[in-house]
């Protein structure tokens, strides 16, 4: 499952990094801000209609360079026993090692190894997402939405005036390949699983 958030190098997400503007020469490090920081997933139910799920906690953070338009350090941690859809008993059969396996792969891992632009502000950033201990390759669609001072201060992480970049973040994956195949035979549970991932990333 997702998962998303999706996830070294990352995160999250994160940013084409030829497309951030107005940030200061050299390196500088990001962090995603937890309290808006969204990792959600759809995933189809029987052929009806997609359930829609996220995971309520995740970390993330990268390193953009304005000046070579270098992205590393690209990483996205997701908690898997924090996935929610709504539903007590499917939420804990997703848990379950049907599915997430979340007390024995506590983590879903996505690292950004590579990033390109595709416009202005779009782009594509590649690596990989290790989920119940498996690795395999994962590209994501990124939307710069906006990079800019923060208009206000509202204390924790915004306790002073801070330049954050909001990111969008899509991609998909097979869950199959990763060896979690209940429902698939059958056609109770979807074998695809698409990634959607919202948040904005404090400057350090």
């Amino acid at each position: 499952m997702s998962v998303i958030g999706m996830v070294g190098r990352a995160a999250c997400a994160v940013t084409a990094a030829t497309l951030l503007l107005a940030a200061p020469a050299g390196a500088a490090s990001f962090k995603i801000d937890p309290e808006h920081f969204s990792v959600g997933f759809l995933v189809s139910h029987i052929g009806y209609a997609k359930v829609l799920g996220l995971f309520r906690e995740a970390s993330g953070s990268f390193t953009y360079d304005e000046t070579t338009r270098e992205l590393s350090n690209v990483r996205i941690v997701v908690k898997t026993a924090s996935v929610f859809t709504n539903h007590g008993k499917r939420d804990d059969h997703l848990r379950s090692p049907d599915f997430l396996n979340a007390r024995e792969f506590p983590e879903m891992v996505f690292v950004g190894r590579k990033a390109e632009a595709t416009s202005e502000r779009t782009g594509k950033l590649t690596g990989e997402l290790t989920l119940i201990g498996k690795t395999l390759p994962l590209t994501l669609d990124l939307t710069v939405n906006k990079a800019d001072t923060y208009p206000f201060a509202s204390g924790g992480l915004f306790s002073r005036p801070n330049y954050v970049i909001g990111i969008s973040a899509r991609g998909s994956f097979k869950r199959g390949a990763y060896g979690i195949s209940y429902g698939v035979d059958n056609g109770w549970v979807g074998d695809d699983v698409d990634m959607i991932i919202e948040f904005e990333a404090i400057r350090q």
